[in-house]
């Protein structure tokens, strides 16, 4: 008996998706999401107003865009995520549909459900995709994973009581624990 032929998806399949159904498309398969948590929820909202408040206090013009907000990530049409925080410093990438390009910052926050998604798929999806920095916000072992791949060096730990500093802002550290309080 021959094995089930694996179902090609493109990106008109992610955009027919049920209103309410979301999912991201990497490499032609669709990886459907759970709802978030109260502390995933709370962790984007911070994080979303922190970054926001650090652009606007330093007069950047970089745009910071929580979930659920599209990337398009390739030229063929097969990768379309929705990461919990973009940080986009290229307007022209910024489009009705979302971002077309590669944000230079994205953060995800891992749920049970995303663990091994957020470590290993999207990271290596991220590596190749342009994505200068990417943190992995790890609230069940209360740690943070910090990719800098402009500089190619291993990634970088820190737990959520220590000051996390941001490559693509020099000035800003954040310390994960002072946004859950």
């Amino acid at each position: 008996m021959p094995l089930p032929q694996k179902q090609y998806c493109t990106a008109d399949d992610y955009w027919n998706l049920p209103d309410g159904q979301r999912a991201e498309l990497i490499d032609g398969e669709l990886y459907f999401m759970a709802p978030p948590d109260f502390l995933h929820q709370k962790l984007v909202s911070e994080f979303t107003q922190c970054i926001g408040q650090y652009i606007k206090a330093h007069k950047g013009t970089c745009e910071v865009i929580p979930a659920p907000f599209a990337v398009h990530l390739d030229d063929g049409n097969t990768n379309w995520v929705e990461p919990d925080i973009s940080v986009i410093c290229d307007k022209n990438k910024l489009e009705d549909r979302g971002c077309n390009g590669a944000p230079d910052w994205i953060i995800e926050i891992v749920s049970p459900s995303s663990r091994k998604h957020d470590y290993s798929t999207k990271n290596a999806l991220y590596t190749v995709s342009g994505v200068r920095e990417y943190w992995i916000v790890d609230p069940k072992k209360e740690r943070v994973t910090v990719y800098y791949y402009e500089e190619d060096v291993t990634p970088e730990l820190y737990t959520f009581d220590m000051p996390v500093p941001c490559g693509i802002f020099p000035e800003l550290k954040i310390t994960i624990q002072d946004l859950l309080r």
